[in-house]
């Protein structure tokens, strides 16, 4: 069978390699599509090195069907239409043991700590399948994961209906975080500076901002009759992005915090206690938005004809990386098989 592996050094390959059976509690599944995120690019420029053993097989947003079951499995059946959880825990330390298993202080990433999606067939742990109605698209199932991570993202703001959110950042998890936030009854305002994303975002029927335009903050204040908003979701993931969202908040407003920050990034903490805000962080998701997120793109609740921007074939993975990497996309799937 064939995979997509990545090297080090920037380098994706696509080789051939050979297909195992399934071993005790797991499932070989049959790979339909992967999605390409954010994250696998800071792997592909090293940034996760130290997480990532070479040669590597990446993917995390999947879909596909199960095509064989390894001793011990039940509950199953070869053909099941599955996507996968891509986290696994240990069990035993504070954080799982008070209920917080989705951060584990040993989480495993399957698709940078463990093998992921980009092969035709993945040999994967039963209970990280999750089930999806037989009449869903498998091309529109990879986008449960994002989804689940948006999910996830609303649940922590405690965000209510009738109540104002900025999304700062309209790359396809900001999309996706407007998405649930509104379908949840909130009004919600997208700040991008990207002009084709903030156009997408428009057409999707949000309100937008660009926030290079004049100050964030007496916008969302003007669009908010004087108060601000209720929750700021940051997505962007940078300095501009953070300041905007916290300058947005109105009193006891909540900042949800979604895109990944590498580096310390400064915050007015001033702002913070004049307003008692609140901030929280918002890191993957549990299996209760794993499963909501499946509702919501079986619903077709998810915009996903809009979302995904091109689909590749799994011998040319390297290329989806790059049309990603050179911008203009907004979802890039890796066909790795059969949607049939």
């Amino acid at each position: 069978m064939r995979a997509a592996h990545y090297l080090g050094d920037g380098v994706i390959a696509v080789r051939d390699v050979t297909e195992t059976p399934p071993g005790p509690g797991e499932v070989t599944v049959a790979v339909a599509y992967t999605g390409i995120c954010g994250t696998d690019l800071h792997v592909l420029h090293g940034a996760m090195d130290a997480r990532v053993t070479t040669p590597a097989v990446l993917g995390h947003e999947t879909s596909g069907r199960v095509a064989a079951l390894g001793p011990e499995v039940s509950g199953w059946a070869v053909g099941d239409p599955v996507t996968v959880m891509p986290l696994r825990w240990c069990g035993s330390c504070p954080a799982c043991q008070a209920g917080f298993t989705h951060v584990c202080r040993q989480l495993v990433f399957v698709g940078i700590d463990a093998p992921g999606s980009l092969q035709q067939y993945w040999n994967v742990p039963a209970d990280l399948l999750v089930r999806l109605p037989h009449d869903v698209s498998l091309r529109a199932a990879a986008l449960v994961e994002p989804t689940a991570v948006a999910v996830h993202d609303v649940e922590r703001a405690d965000l209510r209906p009738g109540e104002s959110a900025l999304v700062v950042g309209a790359g396809p998890v900001g999309l996706l975080v407007a998405t649930v936030a509104r379908g949840g009854g909130a009004r919600v305002l997208v700040s991008e500076a990207d002009p084709r994303r903030r156009e997408l975002a428009a057409d999707l029927g949000f309100d937008v901002l660009d926030p290079v335009a004049g100050d964030v903050a007496e916008r969302v204040e003007a669009w908010t009759g004087g108060a601000g908003a209720h929750v700021a979701f940051e997505v962007s993931g940078s300095q501009p992005g953070l300041d905007d969202a916290v300058s947005a908040l109105a009193v006891r407003g909540r900042l949800v915090l979604v895109g990944i920050h590498p580096q310390p990034r400064q915050v007015d903490v001033f702002r913070v206690f004049w307003r008692e805000l609140t901030l929280a962080g918002a890191r993957v998701y549990e299996r209760a938005d794993f499963e909501r997120a499946v509702a919501l793109v079986a619903a077709g609740d998810v915009p996903v004809d809009r979302l995904v921007s091109h689909v590749a074939p799994l011998e040319s993975a390297r290329a989806a990386f790059e049309s990603l990497e050179a911008g203009g996309q907004v979802k890039v799937l890796v066909r790795c098989g059969s949607d049939a």
